[in-house]
């Protein structure tokens, strides 16, 4: 299964979970964040994982952006991660 790769971009989290800059490889198991962002994003890392391309922007691509649904304090950037051979 392809590996997700999260970056946290701006963070200014109540919970301290998220640092900005801070990034996460997800497999198979729940990064270590907030299960409320992870909750929101998790629809959109199962379908990057599951080959998926995404509307960003004007095209579809293998990743997205994404705010917390605490007013937008954490934003977040995430891309499938291609193999390589």
């Amino acid at each position: 299964m392809p590996k997700i790769k999260i970056t946290i971009i701006e963070s200014r989290c109540r919970g301290g979970y998220c640092k900005t800059n801070d990034v996460f490889i997800v497999e198979d198991l729940c990064p270590p964040l907030c299960h409320e962002l992870w909750h929101s994003m998790y629809p959109f890392v199962y379908a990057l994982q599951n080959g998926a391309n995404l509307d960003y922007g004007n095209k579809k691509r293998p990743m997205f952006d994404m705010k917390c649904p605490d007013e937008g304090r954490v934003v977040i950037h995430a891309e499938r991660i291609e193999e390589q051979s």
